[in-house]
């Protein structure tokens, strides 16, 4: 019995760290995953997001700031912090769902859903007080005029955030 033990032992360390070694190899392919399907060259490879929304952002501010950043797809679509990062690619496989069944590949069906689309994304941005605006923009510092800083102060109030406003910054509006 005591060599069993023995060989017990040893086994249970080798699962130990074969499991190990797994959840390792599991979790830098997860997040290799999670950046490579973050990039904007991931996000404009379906033609449909490269022939609408990627190609009027490039006509907007934010195609590139005045001190010379531009931003990506996923500075305003995909949140920093992991959870709702997560949250977010797991609702953007219905995205992938949508490309696959042709539901936006061609302008006129784009044009159909932009509105639906663009509420999507508003709410979020409601819900998440602009977060992914606020990475780069303060609040508080944002205006080279009083007028405007007026204004932010104003916009500052309860219910109140950068996409009340600030919608088309980044892309059309909806026609509707």
């Amino acid at each position: 019995m005591g060599k069993f033990a023995k060989y017990l032992t040893a086994g249970s360390l080798a699962l130990v760290g074969v499991g190990i070694g797994v959840g390792i190899v599991g979790t830098v392919g997860f997040n290799v995953a999670m950046e490579k399907t973050s990039s904007t060259e991931f996000c404009i490879s379906c033609h449909e997001m490269a022939a609408n929304p990627w190609q009027e952002s490039l006509t907007k501010a934010h195609a590139q700031s005045r001190v010379g950043f531009t931003v990506s797809c996923a500075d305003c679509h995909i949140p920093k912090a992991f959870i709702p990062k997560l949250k977010r690619k797991m609702a953007a496989s219905r995205e992938v769902w949508h490309h696959f069944l042709g539901t936006i590949d061609s302008p006129e069906k784009y044009d159909l859903h932009r509105q639906k689309m663009a509420e999507s994304v508003w709410q979020a941005m409601q819900e998440d007080d602009s977060a992914a605006c606020r990475v780069c923009h303060d609040a508080q510092k944002i205006g080279s005029t009083a007028a405007i800083n007026t204004m932010h102060k104003q916009a500052l109030g309860p219910g109140t955030t950068c996409i009340t406003c600030h919608r088309g910054i980044a892309h059309d509006l909806p026609k509707q």
